[in-house]
């Protein structure tokens, strides 16, 4: 791969998660659902997730949708994928209070935020950079090849 390859492009809908080992531009939209990006500067291989709620409550299937699916899943993939756990590092975006309204939506951006940091703790990978809470939206584009991220705040009609 070299600076002319044209990557592909990847729109990453809530409750999903990418994790090719082709390099992609990988773009998602973010209220208050979080996406993780993990990414090994290594292997030069990246993941990302797109999830709504904290915790999967055992009900139905385990999806993505849930913060506390999404995260191992995302981790496992990069291992799958020829990824040293100890070279990963994420960068992880969203959980806004987008929602005007005194609990914002039962406070759901702030528990997807928590959750996002206690788990990447717990697994040992370093938050390298973060862009989360407050009361926008953002768009993200994450090159899997590079780890980039660009991040563009929208309003709450994004």
């Amino acid at each position: 791969m070299n600076g002319n390859d044209k990557l592909k492009e990847i729109y990453l809908h809530p409750g999903q998660l990418y994790a090719d080992p082709e390099p992609a531009l990988v773009t998602t939209v973010l209220g208050s659902c979080v996406s993780v990006c993990l990414y090994d500067k290594i292997e030069k291989k990246g993941a990302i997730n797109h999830y709504m709620l904290p915790l999967w409550n055992g009900d139905g299937l385990p999806s993505p949708k849930y913060g506390n699916i999404a995260i191992p899943k995302l981790i496992e993939k990069m291992i799958m994928n020829g990824c040293r756990r100890n070279n990963i590092v994420a960068k992880v975006f969203g959980g806004a209070s987008v929602l005007n309204s005194s609990s914002g939506l039962l406070g759901v951006g702030d528990r997807n935020i928590a959750l996002a940091k206690d788990m990447l703790k717990m697994e040992g990978i370093e938050i390298v950079a973060a862009s989360l809470g407050d009361t926008f939206g953002r768009k993200i584009i994450f090159n899997t090849y590079t780890g980039e991220v660009l991040m563009k705040k929208v309003n709450n009609g994004y």
